[in-house]
């Protein structure tokens, strides 16, 4: 299957703007299917990394051409869980990824996934592509990403924007089942990170709703902002 390359722009937003952008994409956009009552769902993701944190140090340093893994669980419950290889490509991403199980996860937290598990898994290449580089480039996990992420779609343009909220780490803990596992809060002032994803084009009426607010485009990354406090090297804080 081709990659799907999309724009991803990401911006801080106070909460003034916030509920500004709310009121407004409200009315005119989808909420995600998976939101709760309150409009909101959560998102935990074990970040992996290689032992000379090659996808902390690419990022770090703007490399243009870069992935990094992860594996991904919804609202505490485990009956839905992603592993997922996200790309950057210039200015575009794209993602792929495949559903993986509880036993599956747990079995590579115990170290105990190994060259033949590519066998029983030949049609789904981005699995096999991770084991191969948990085997062969040391891929380990890094650090455990927290955050609640309220999100509006529209199928005209392929559009996605979503506001996360109450970003926290796992610090050295990566047991990604652990609803209990202690988490400090990440960001250091009163704002949300706001992503505007889309495909070739993002239609005027939306282009209209995001205008009045802050427009200054962040290279932010929820994985390195967690990073840091674990961090080994003075590099990591640059």
């Amino acid at each position: 299957m081709t990659a799907k390359f999309r724009h991803e722009f990401k911006y801080f937003v106070n909460y003034r703007d916030y509920y500004i952008l709310r009121s407004r994409l409200s009315g005119i956009l989808k909420s995600d299917g998976n939101a709760d009552g309150n409009g909101a769902y959560s998102i935990r993701s074990l970040y992996f990394d290689d032992l000379s944190n090659g996808a902390l140090f690419e990022k770090q340093s703007g490399v243009l051409s870069r992935d990094k893994f992860r594996i991904r669980l919804y609202n505490g419950a485990s009956d839905v869980i992603k592993l997922e290889k996200k790309s950057r490509r210039g200015q575009y991403v794209y993602k792929t990824g495949c559903r993986v199980n509880k036993d599956w996860v747990s079995r590579l937290l115990n170290n105990e996934i190994t060259a033949l598990d590519v066998l029983n898994k030949p049609a789904e290449s981005v699995l096999r592509e991770f084991i191969l580089r948990v085997q062969y480039s040391n891929l380990r996990p890094a650090v455990i990403v927290d955050y609640d992420r309220e999100a509006y779609i529209s199928a005209i343009g392929n559009v996605r924007i979503t506001f996360d909220m109450n970003l926290r780490t796992g610090l050295s803990s990566h047991d990604i089942f652990d609803n209990n596992i202690s988490t400090i809060d990440v960001l250091e002032r009163p704002v949300h990170i706001m992503e505007v994803k889309f495909d070739e084009f993002l239609p005027e009426y939306i282009l209209k709703a995001l205008r009045g607010v802050n427009n200054t485009r962040y290279a932010i990354s929820k994985y390195v902002m967690c990073r840091k406090y674990t961090k080994t090297n003075s590099w990591e804080d640059n």
